[in-house]
C-alpha cells in the first residue's frame, strides 16, 4: 500500500464508446439517446481518456478502432454489431426487436458492419463541431 488516493477512474456501466469525429455515431448516440427505455446507457467518445482506457483494459488497441464498444453491465465489452444489437436491446419497440439479429451469424453481420464502418465518413460526413446534449442528458455523457 502506497497510501496514495487510488485514481483510477470509476467506469460506468453499460457504456457505449463511440467514434467522437464521425457523423454517423454523433447521429447513433442522438438516436439512441432518445429512445433509451429508462436512461441508463452511458456515453463517452473512443477518443477521450476514459474511453482510451477502457479499450487498453479490454485488451482492444485504441488507436486502431472505428466501431462501437458496448461494456455491458457485467464488464464485457461487446465490438460492431454485438454492440449494435445489443444496445438495439434496450431500447424502446420496436427497437427493441433488432436483437433478433444476433441469431445471424457473427461474420456475416460483421461483414455489413465493416462495410459500413468503412464508407462512414464519406458517406455521413465527420462531427466538426460537438453537439451539446439536450438538457437531462449532459449527466449521461461521461469522459
Amino acid at each position: 500500500m502506497s497510501g496514495l488516493p487510488d485514481t483510477t477512474p470509476v467506469v460506468p456501466k453499460p457504456l457505449l464508446l463511440f467514434d467522437g469525429e464521425c457523423g454517423l455515431c454523433a447521429r447513433t448516440v442522438r438516436f439512441v439517446l432518445a429512445r433509451d427505455r429508462v436512461g441508463r446507457l452511458r456515453f463517452a467518445s473512443l477518443q477521450s481518456d476514459l474511453g482510451r482506457s477502457v479499450l487498453v483494459e479490454s485488451g482492444l488497441d485504441p488507436d486502431a478502432l472505428s466501431t462501437l464498444v458496448l461494456l455491458d453491465d457485467e464488464g464485457r465489452v461487446w465490438t460492431r454489431s454485438d454492440a449494435a444489437l445489443r444496445v438495439a436491446g434496450d431500447l424502446r419497440w420496436p427497437w427493441r426487436w433488432a436483437r433478433v439479429g444476433l441469431v445471424v451469424p457473427r461474420g456475416v453481420r460483421d461483414l455489413v458492419y465493416r462495410f459500413v464502418a468503412r464508407y462512414r465518413l464519406r458517406w455521413f460526413g465527420t462531427a466538426d463541431a460537438c453537439e451539446l446534449p439536450a438538457p437531462g442528458e449532459a449527466e449521461r455523457f461521461v469522459e
